[in-house]
């Protein structure tokens, strides 16, 4: 069994994780990572995606979140989300107005870098979307 460490995932409205778990799969900006006790210190941006949580008793739990930034250290990981939501809970016509939005944005970009930055962000939540809410 592999060595528990403190996680705790933080919405603006709420705590939804303080617990000891095995491992934590985070979205960052460059790439997926798993977390695990004993983890060098890092702090990264998150993109929107899925938090895949290994409790201490191997219970998994999956949790979506929209951007924020993760503090990781060898004793623990702190997840900062923007908004963040079980993934039993995920609300597909909130899901489908971020895309709205998104492609609104690129739509209305007023020069190439906030164009690219609204189309990435608009594939990020496709992706998402795809993931979650297959057809």
């Amino acid at each position: 069994m592999a060595e528990a460490f403190k996680f705790e995932l933080v919405s603006p409205e709420r705590l939804l994780v303080s617990e000891q778990v095995e491992s934590v799969v985070i979205p960052g900006a460059e790439g997926e990572m798993t977390v695990m006790a004993e983890h060098a210190p890092v702090m990264t941006t998150i993109k929107p995606g899925v938090v895949t949580v290994k409790a201490a008793g191997g219970k998994e739990d999956r949790y979506v979140v929209f951007g924020g930034f993760a503090d990781i250290l060898p004793s623990g990981c702190t997840l900062l989300a923007e908004s963040a939501v079980h993934v039993n809970d995920i609300d597909r016509a909130d899901l489908a107005r971020r895309i709205q939005d998104a492609k609104e944005d690129a739509a209305d970009a007023k020069d190439d870098v906030a164009r690219s930055r609204a189309e990435q962000f608009l594939a990020q939540l496709t992706t998402l979307e795809g993931a979650l809410l297959p057809a």
